[in-house]
């Protein structure tokens, strides 16, 4: 959408503005990242919301009940593709799922991978970065997931389930046939309420974004997360892992950090840290699981990605 960009910057010029003054040029890049990412966002949450409406938690408790061993975890995990897009909203049907007596490795895969990587995730990385990182991303991400899952399984952790959701059981629903009509009205709400509540981080990501992109030295970035600070991987994953956003809000700054040297491992693993390890997220899934079993999956998380943003730096050269 280079076309936008420069649209963008023939209007300010129009209006007197220089563009290439620091303050115009953040101003620049705050309209320009904004109205790029808030039509990708309608757009795709739009799509995937139409394709949600195929998948309702009945029906997908009765696919993933057909399936055992790793082949579950994987089947999983590809569910989670097409399911909301933060880790908050994803935990209540990884309750659902596990309070319906499906395996606990089997909905860990599922809790992983929902909000890492999802359909919405592709396209707009695509838009990003190009189609071999954003595919790339993805495969790691749904191999994490199921890794992830697999390991709680075989480690039989599921006494450390809250008692409150290990005995709820599960009540056998028909899922009733939706006609297009609803399902694009079901699409149209989805849009609508998921947009309400992501566009605020929206705005404070292309902020972020901004004044990276236009006001932090090149330098003081490479020396952070560039190839000469081993440790820059770790940083970005602490420093991700306590902040709440999407996918949407965490794109606007991993493009300016991207433009001011930063490696793009190190700048991939931050986004999997915010999107799957937010404060937020860990506080809600503490009431559904004991602190053992939460603590494995932070560790998990944090190794897996870890290990895939320096898999990511190491052959960064072949995708980009």
């Amino acid at each position: 959408m280079n076309w936008l960009n420069r649209l963008v910057g023939a209007l300010l010029t129009a209006l007197g503005l220089d563009t290439g003054a620091r303050w115009v040029g953040s101003v620049q890049f705050f309209l320009y990242d904004g109205i790029k990412i808030t039509v990708l966002l309608c757009g795709l949450i739009f799509a995937i919301s139409y394709l949600q409406s195929y998948f309702p938690p009945e029906r997908s408790k009765k696919i993933l009940g057909r399936f055992h061993g790793v082949g579950a975890n994987v089947v999983s995990a590809l569910l989670g593709t097409v399911t909301p897009f933060c880790a908050c909203s994803s935990i209540p049907l990884f309750i659902g799922f596990t309070g319906a007596g499906l395996p606990l490795g089997v909905t860990f895969s599922f809790l992983i991978s929902s909000p890492m990587v999802d359909l919405g995730s592709l396209m707009l990385l695509m838009s990003v970065f190009g189609a071999k990182v954003a595919v790339v991303y993805v495969i790691i991400g749904l191999v994490i997931a199921v890794a992830g899952g697999t390991m709680i399984e075989k480690l039989h952790m599921e006494a450390y389930v809250e008692d409150f959701i290990r005995k709820a059981g599960s009540v056998e629903a028909d899922c009733p046939a939706l006609t297009k009509r609803e399902r694009l009205q079901y699409a149209n709400e989805q849009t609508a309420s998921t947009f309400r509540k992501v566009f605020p981080y929206i705005l404070i990501g292309v902020g972020i974004g901004a004044v990276v992109h236009n006001w932090i030295p090149e330098r003081w970035i490479e020396a952070v997360l560039g190839g000469g600070n081993p440790f820059g991987v770790l940083l970005a994953v602490l420093a991700g892992a306590p902040m709440y956003a999407d996918i949407f809000g965490t794109i606007p700054v991993a493009e300016a950090l991207l433009y001011k040297g930063a490696q793009l491992g190190t700048i991939l693993a931050f986004m999997m840290a915010v999107t799957t390890l937010s404060l937020p997220s860990v506080i809600l899934l503490r009431k559904a699981v004991k602190p053992k079993l939460l603590g494995l999956f932070i560790g998990i998380c944090v190794v897996g990605i870890t290990i895939v943003g320096y898999l990511f730096n190491a052959v960064q050269g072949l995708l980009i």
